[in-house]
């Protein structure tokens, strides 16, 4: 179970995974050798995975960000990890689910800079994958939350 430190020091890293151990230390009122053990024990039990720098998808000329909703024509083990093994190797997929409640099988989200070139990903990559029966796109026009942080306020405190 996590207490309340652990959850201080998740949403102190899910905010900035670059902070330092004296700075998350100060923040959360430890001192940094039992910051550091806590942080390490996070990291060792799996609920850190891992840090990322987030990059600014704009300011790097990919402006344009699409949802591809896409149906397999059979739902076979086989066909989903052809489709799966390929899209993995696409840059420009930053997200791939399989999803249920839709007439699609997988839901794509692609980040590419402008109409041109999404219409070329789209013609000749992923309309080629083997059983892909139809491909649905819908374009982001606002983000209005873009978060990577998990909500921690369900967890109770010990």
């Amino acid at each position: 179970m996590l207490d309340k430190l652990d959850k201080r020091i998740l949403r102190e890293l899910q905010k900035d995974g670059a902070i330092t151990n004296l700075e998350l230390a100060d923040k959360i009122g430890l001192s940094p050798s039992p910051c550091a053990r806590r942080v390490k024990q996070l990291e060792d039990t799996g609920i850190i995975e891992g840090q990322v720098t987030l990059l600014n998808a704009s300011k790097l000329g990919l402006k344009l960000t699409a949802l591809i909703q896409i149906s397999m024509d059979r739902h076979t083990p086989d066909r989903f990890d052809v489709f799966e093994d390929k899209v993995k190797g696409y840059p420009e997929v930053i997200e791939c689910i399989l999803i249920t409640g839709q007439s699609a099988d997988y839901q794509l989200k692609v980040v590419v800079p402008d109409m041109e070139y999404y219409q070329e990903f789209l013609l000749n990559k992923i309309t080629r994958i083997e059983g892909v029966s139809d491909v649905h796109s819908s374009f982001m026009l606002r983000e209005v939350i873009n978060s990577t942080a998990l909500p921690l306020n369900y967890i109770q405190n010990n």
